[in-house]
């Protein structure tokens, strides 16, 4: 394998190394120590995968597989694809309760599995055991929708909702675990003598029993079944050997000491593809998360400790935390010094939340997070140039082309500094995935070309896009994390007139004002219109006031916002 270096995604520290056919592979805690193991000629070679693989039942494509003997120590390993933009296959029953029900990604199941293997939720003297998370294995080639068995119609919903990356998912994920062994819960059956309407009504309770379980520590499986209940073999062995007595209670005996076992906990739990939280253990993760969130954005410029898969860069004095999106293969640039903030900006925990359109026109969506964030994400317009005939079109567009993402938020970092309410600008993100569309104006590209991330890549890529994501302003951040109460809800200028709270000629004031103060910083914001500004609405309906008595206004795009010429500012 390849140089080893250390990344944090979702809380799980792995040693991420490229392969020997060119993939990825990220070892857990548990894993590190068998790299060798983990090297794909001694695991996913075609033939010995092929003769020594053994299918397991289930619903997914999942296999028992024996390492090479490295060192004199086989592994007995548990790899399964994962199923991530797949539709659930779910019963009647299952659906109604979890309609929306979708399978983790590869680092929220990890991540998911992890947090409940340190059980600190729920009484302290029950513990659910799984299988150990060992290693997520990228291949190097991605699939075409027909090879994936992803719908097209999930594909479409997430293309719908976000807009460029979408193709990421056409990467595959193989989870490696390891093999617990035993038996489940059905096999066990298989040792004791009972009619069939008696074994289902064991299975039905033992597995009620065992959600009953995983509810007090906090989670639930959507899809939880006997068969994902794991019996050791040594216990298995017990039941086997009471059945051998062939006493008149042998059957009775069995059935007892299956039962004990259960409410001792002497069992494990598998498949966590659909694992999830409980509602209210995901109410207390999000609330404790978002507290965090909200300070840690309060204090974003004050440095923190740097792990080794982040860096500090700035670019045009703005500092960034800049890492990798590991589940995409994108980069992600977060606003400030402060490292904690990297994971909130990781698109699996935005990608796929419900999110509401803010335009006719651009692709801004508003969207509460997994971690109960309010945010607001773009996709940039860099390198597009409006035809003469289009709406949207304007000679200075055409002078001074559709800004980057990094001059949006240099532009949004300057005015703010000089006194000009501007949104909260958060992170960038450029997708895993390279964009179709060529693009039609390439100057941002070569203005940009020789400022470089810190692994020596251009910061502005003209084959990738780019999502910029910022605050949903519903006050300034020192205000916000202290608040326990109502927050204020932005509305821009047009639907401020629509429900009233200014009139037209109020809104066309308020615009040229904004016009106005950005000229008296030597900045054109000719082309800013009534959509582009907000006001902040209190609790009681009315509009926050800036410190001079008038309207708060805050100005939330800057993508035609410009610098005038020979201004040192």
């Amino acid at each position: 394998m390849h140089k080893k270096t250390l990344v944090n995604v979702l809380g799980v520290v792995y040693a991420h190394m490229k392969t020997a056919d060119g993939g990825d592979i990220y070892l857990t805690r548990f894993a590190e120590k068998y790299q060798e193991h983990f090297e794909i000629g001694n695991w996913y070679e075609a033939d010995w995968f092929h003769k020594h693989k053994t299918r397991l039942k289930g619903t997914g494509s999942v296999y028992r597989i024996p390492t090479k003997e490295v060192a004199g120590k086989i592994l007995d390993l548990v790899v399964k694809n994962c199923r991530v933009g797949e539709d659930v296959p779910l019963d009647t029953h299952t659906l109604q309760e979890f309609c929306d029900a979708e399978f983790n990604s590869p680092w929220e199941e990890f991540s998911l599995v992890e947090e409940m293997r340190e059980s600190r939720y729920g009484p302290k003297d029950l513990q659910i055991k799984t299988q150990l998370p060992m290693a997520i294995y990228v291949p190097p080639e991605k699939m075409q929708i027909w090879q994936s068995g992803r719908s097209r119609s999930k594909i479409n919903r997430i293309r719908a909702k976000h807009p460029g990356i979408d193709l990421d998912i056409l990467k595959q994920y193989k989870l490696i675990y390891g093999w617990i062994e035993g038996h489940n819960l059905p096999e066990v059956f298989e040792y004791i003598n009972i009619e069939n309407s008696e074994l289902l009504h064991h299975l039905k309770t033992i597995d009620g029993v065992v959600m009953s379980d995983l509810d007090k520590k906090g989670y639930l499986v959507a899809d939880m079944k006997p068969e994902h209940i794991i019996i050791s073999e040594e216990q298995t062995e017990r039941i086997k050997e009471i059945g051998s007595a062939k006493t008149n209670d042998s059957v009775k005996d069995q059935i007892y000491y299956l039962y004990n076992l259960i409410s001792i906990g002497s069992y494990s739990v598998v498949d966590y593809e659909l694992l999830l939280r409980t509602p209210e253990h995901e109410d207390e993760v999000k609330d404790t998360r978002r507290h965090s969130y909200l300070d840690d954005q309060r204090d974003r410029f004050i440095p923190t400790p740097l792990p080794d898969h982040l860096w500090k860069m700035e670019i045009f004095g703005v500092p960034y935390i800049y890492g990798h999106a590991e589940s995409t293969g994108g980069h992600l640039w977060v606003v400030g010094n402060n490292a904690r903030l990297f994971d909130y900006f990781l698109p699996e925990r935005w990608r796929k939340t419900p999110s509401i359109s803010l335009s006719g026109t651009r692709e801004v969506f508003y969207t509460l997070t997994k971690d109960n964030i309010h945010l607001v994400w773009e996709t940039s317009r860099v390198g597009e140039m409006p035809n003469e005939d289009e709406e949207e079109y304007h000679p200075g567009i055409r002078e001074s082309g559709i800004n980057s993402p990094f001059e949006e938020f240099a532009i949004a970092h300057t005015l703010t500094r000089l006194g000009i309410p501007c949104v909260y600008v958060r992170a960038v993100y450029m997708t895993g995935s390279t964009k179709i569309e060529a693009s039609a104006d390439t100057r941002k590209y070569e203005s940009h070309k020789d400022i470089s991330d810190p692994e020596g890549n251009p910061i502005l890529q003209e084959n990738h896009n780019y999502i910029t994501i910022r605050g949903y302003y519903n006050g300034p951040d020192h205000w916000v994390a202290e608040q326990t109460g109502p927050l204020y809800v932005p509305l821009n200028l047009i639907r401020a007139v629509d429900k009233g709270l200014i009139d037209e000629s109020q809104c066309r004031m308020l615009l040229e004002q904004v016009k106005e103060n950005l000229r008296n910083v030597d900045y054109d914001g000719s082309l800013l219109k009534p959509n582009d500004l907000l006001l902040a609405v209190n609790s009681k309906g009315g509009i926050v006031k800036n410190i001079s008595g008038g309207p708060l206004v805050v100005i939330c795009n800057f993508e035609h916002i410009w610098k005038h010429p020979g201004s040192v500012r």
